[in-house]
């Protein structure tokens, strides 16, 4: 008798992203913070080719992109808050998005004043 498994089963059994949802004080000690040389912001608006524009902490407007390795796994939407890394040349105009928050996540910067 041959066994039959459905594909794409995590360890939750019912697909991507299933399993114990994690409480907020374990999503506020997981939270990632910007490293040396990134900078938190938020999506103003998407302008197509996995380029956006973003309003970023430090006060400057730059146009960013979702790097290549990322692109599949990063879906982001106008009004999310994600970590911004500055390019080395035109840094104040243009960046990569490297980290997409999570609503739960971007409250609980809110609520801790890093936004």
């Amino acid at each position: 008798m041959l066994a039959y498994y459905s594909r794409g089963q995590g360890r939750g059994g019912h697909g991507k992203g299933s399993g114990t949802p994690l409480s907020a004080d374990e999503e506020r000690r997981r939270l990632r913070f910007p490293r040396e040389g990134e900078v938190l912001g938020l999506v103003l608006g998407l302008m197509g080719g996995s380029r956006m524009k973003v309003a970023c902490k430090d006060g400057k407007e730059r146009m960013c992109r979702i790097p290549g390795k990322l692109k599949n796994k990063i879906w982001v939407k106008e009004g999310d808050v994600v970590i911004v890394r500055p390019f080395s040349i035109q840094g104040d105009t243009k960046g990569d998005v490297i980290w997409r928050y999570f609503p739960l996540q971007a409250r609980i910067l809110k609520e801790e004043g890093h936004i």
